[in-house]
């Protein structure tokens, strides 16, 4: 496991004005450093993915007291890539390998290294669980110190501590950065309760001023990397070019429970999918589009369904020809693009093996969510579209942002 450290940049924190346009940061926001770690262990590179779509939609349902679909049913398997943050829980404190993981928002350990106990430790009365599709785990709630950067210190925040998890090789458990509302139906024997994240308790303990937090991937070729950032209270101006833009979070059910978003989607200027609504997710390998759309952009591109990877394989000249996928974010409200380009589009090819592909192939990193559109979670945008473009999530104003960064548009793949 890569080990991490944790920079403290210049930094009282934030003043933010609110506005349709960027959010302006007066002084630095705390940041800590992430790691990609590949994690891939067997089987199809989309199960996983799937696995975790199909858990998405699941809980929606159920939360709504419908019934869930057959086809929400998954195996449930191990993940493809993660991002690690290294995160202190206790006095004195026990390092942790956690998922970064805006999908959900329960913050637990003990999946690998187990929980120590220590004198800010206090068990509480609650039992808890989780289901993630590509993964589970249950136990018990504690209270405890949460240590995740110098100067980013929790005292009392309620984790999870698994007597059971599976899915969850090569780490700890998860650092939860989704919105609050999905902790409901977490906790026994009052399901109904919500139980404050990481980020709202740093908030209302003032040691940020603002519900905002900006991630910053980068892509990489090799299956380990310190090569990510999460900046909590505000943005780091150095991780992106230009200015952030920001839109609403989509009002759609059920994408409007996590980081949802509307947006459209071209290739080129051939139209892949009508504004409709997905979601923006860290623990998601892959960019995933609703069948129709996911069928029109392998026309469009003449990819073949690879059996071993999943993934659509294309030749040196369907390469030399792809054109841009753009990412209209935003559609009804200002309706920003963002740019795929070409080598974005394709798996690194130093890691074609590492996934069950030839080293000669060229694979794209578009998937197919196995469910047509029209059912309010269309997309997800995953860690590929991530590591091209800086994200924000606004919490306060209920918005997420996005820029362009050195990365967009490398050849890095």
């Amino acid at each position: 496991m890569v080990q991490l450290s944790f920079t403290l940049l210049p930094a009282i924190l934030l003043a933010v004005r609110v506005a349709a346009g960027p959010v302006l940061v007066n002084e630095s926001p705390i940041t800590l450093d992430i790691s990609r770690h590949f994690n891939f262990t067997g089987g199809s590179v989309v199960q996983s993915d799937l696995a975790r779509i199909n858990a998405f939609k699941n809980r929606s349902i159920m939360k709504n007291g419908l019934n869930a679909r057959d086809f929400i049913s998954e195996t449930v398997v191990n993940r493809v890539v993660d991002y690690i943050a290294t995160v202190g829980v206790g006095s004195p404190a026990t390092s942790y390998d956690l998922l970064v993981d805006t999908g959900s928002s329960n913050t637990w350990i003990g999946a690998g290294k187990n929980y120590v106990v220590t004198s800010t430790s206090t068990q509480t009365s609650s039992r808890v669980s989780v289901v993630y599709g590509s993964g589970s785990f249950s136990g018990t709630e504690y209270t405890d110190q949460v240590t995740l950067a110098p100067g980013l210190v929790i005292p009392k925040q309620s984790i999870g501590v698994a007597s059971r998890s599976s899915g969850f090789s090569g780490i700890d458990g998860i650092l939860g950065l989704g919105p609050v509302g999905l902790t409901a139906g977490t906790l026994s024997p009052d399901p109904a309760s919500l139980i404050p994240t990481v980020m709202d308790n740093l908030v209302s303990q003032g040691t940020i001023t603002n519900n905002i937090f900006g991630i910053s991937f980068q892509p990489t070729t090799t299956a380990k990397d310190a090569n990510g950032s999460i900046a909590f209270g505000g943005i780091d101006r150095t991780k992106f070019t230009g200015e952030i833009a920001y839109t609403p979070v989509t009002s759609t059910f059920p994408a409007s429970e996590y980081w949802g978003i509307d947006q459209e989607v071209t290739y080129g200027t051939t139209s892949i999918l009508a504004s409709t609504a997905g979601i923006v997710d860290t623990g998601s390998t892959l960019i995933h589009l609703a069948t129709d759309g996911f069928n029109r952009y392998q026309g469009a591109t003449g990819g073949v369904l690879d059996a071993n990877t999943g993934l659509l394989r294309i030749t040196a000249t369907q390469y030399a020809a792809l054109q841009n996928l753009n990412f209209i974010i935003g559609a009804s409200f200002r309706g920003v693009t963002y740019a795929l380009t070409p080598n974005a589009q394709i798996w690194p090819r130093s890691l074609n093996t590492a996934i069950g592909g030839s080293a000669r192939s060229i694979y794209l990193i578009v998937a197919d969510s196995r469910s047509n559109s029209g059912e309010g979670f269309d997309f997800i945008n995953g860690y590929a579209f991530l590591e091209r473009f800086y994200s924000v999530h606004d919490t306060d104003n209920n918005r997420i942002g996005f820029a362009t960064t050195p990365f967009t548009s490398a050849t890095t793949n």
